[in-house]
């Protein structure tokens, strides 16, 4: 009997053994992960835009990112009978900062009408600067020995390192050197 005992108590003490030896050699669990909701989108900052001429209520409007000019027009009430429209790019992308001025059939001198401003331009004295951080393509393409690659090429230079702080930032746009920023220096600016 004895015999069967120790027999029962190895086996015992056998399957003690092996449980520690599996529980020792077990990876250790990690802290458990927990999942935490995505954060919100962020909400697109407003265009602000100055809207002014043949509209029922000129004045400043804040507009959702990636408006167009004709939902400039309608924030301002529309326009009135005498509004030249026709002379408007209606679905011209606005720009924050961005001035549209709608003509009217009274805005002439003598018999040519005045042409109307979607752009951000900024009068100094007589001459109205293209303003080099808020500019579309095209309006970068009226300055001289400017042509459409070099206007991207500033759109794209002001997108990656952020706004112009000087017009001599120019230079550090590919193609621009010394010589073409004088010739444009006194038709752009950075800002108001």
């Amino acid at each position: 009997m004895q015999r069967w005992m120790d027999l029962a108590l190895g086996i015992l003490l056998g399957v003690a053994l092996a449980g520690l030896a599996v529980w020792v050699a077990m990876p250790p669990r990690g802290t458990p992960i927990a999942l935490s909701p995505p954060p919100p989108t962020p909400t697109p900052a407003p265009l602000w835009v100055d809207v002014e001429g043949a509209v029922v209520h000129p004045g400043v409007y804040a507009l959702p990112a990636g408006s167009r000019v004709r939902d400039a027009l309608q924030a301002a009430g529309g326009t009135t009978p005498q509004a030249l429209t026709t002379a408007l790019n209606l679905a011209a992308r606005l720009e924050d900062g961005m001035r549209v001025y709608v003509p009217s059939q009274n805005d002439t001198l003598g018999t040519t009408p005045v042409t109307p401003t979607v752009a951000p331009l900024v009068t100094h004295g007589n001459t109205p600067r293209i303003n080099i951080n808020t500019a579309t393509l095209e309006e970068l393409e009226t300055l001289p020995h400017i042509g459409p690659v070099l206007a991207q090429r500033i759109i794209d230079y002001r997108t990656t390192y952020g706004p112009f702080q000087s017009v001599d930032e120019l230079t550090a746009v590919k193609g621009i050197g010394p010589s073409l920023l004088d010739d444009i220096r006194d038709l752009i600016t950075t800002g108001p």
